[in-house]
């Protein structure tokens, strides 16, 4: 159904088909699938550049999109983090990135390590946790407050987050098909 509305997003039947970055991916099956890739493609790297300039505003300018995540993951329910488990929770696939990460937050007085046995312990410093709080006021205050006004629900956003968890399993089986070929 063709609408009028300049806001309104395209449709196949609007004649320009799906909205895609390479149509020659799109010219198969599943066309949607490679609308969904763009969408998440376009997503990914808006939410990167959210994370580093919200995290500048809330006072710690320089971090990287990882970087901001690993302190985020570090800060989640105030325990202490394994490297192993930290990488497993965000998808890092490469530990040599996330121990980057880690040393530039160390460096910056944002966590802190401990060794616990033959391993080391990630922790949230006072600092970091101050940053993080800074980060999430900002947050309710610039992304929360639009992300509400778009009138999607609770339950849709939460179906949305469902949905991308069960394609990334989809994709991380894909690829270590592909690894194997």
């Amino acid at each position: 159904m063709a609408t009028d509305d300049p806001k309104a997003p395209a449709t196949a039947d609007d004649g320009l088909g799906p909205i895609v970055s390479a149509a020659h991916l799109a010219d198969g099956a599943l066309p949607a699938l490679s609308e969904v890739e763009f969408g998440l493609n376009l997503v990914g790297h808006a939410f990167d550049r959210w994370m580093i300039r919200c995290m500048t505003a809330a006072g710690e300018p320089g971090l990287t999109a990882t970087e901001v995540n690993v302190l985020h993951s570090v800060t989640h329910r105030g325990r202490a983090k394994r490297l192993a488990d930290i990488c497993l929770v965000l998808g890092i696939e490469d530990t040599h990135l996330a121990t980057y990460a880690i040393k530039k937050l160390e460096a910056r007085g944002l966590v802190s390590r401990e060794k616990s046995g033959k391993e080391r312990l990630i922790s949230v410093t006072a600092r970091g946790e101050a940053a993080c709080r800074r980060y999430k006021d900002l947050r309710e205050r610039l992304l929360v407050a639009g992300a509400q006004d778009l009138g999607i629900s609770p339950e849709a956003m939460s179906s949305v987050a469902r949905l991308m968890r069960v394609l990334s399993g989809h994709y991380d089986q894909a690829a270590r098909t592909a690894a194997s070929l």
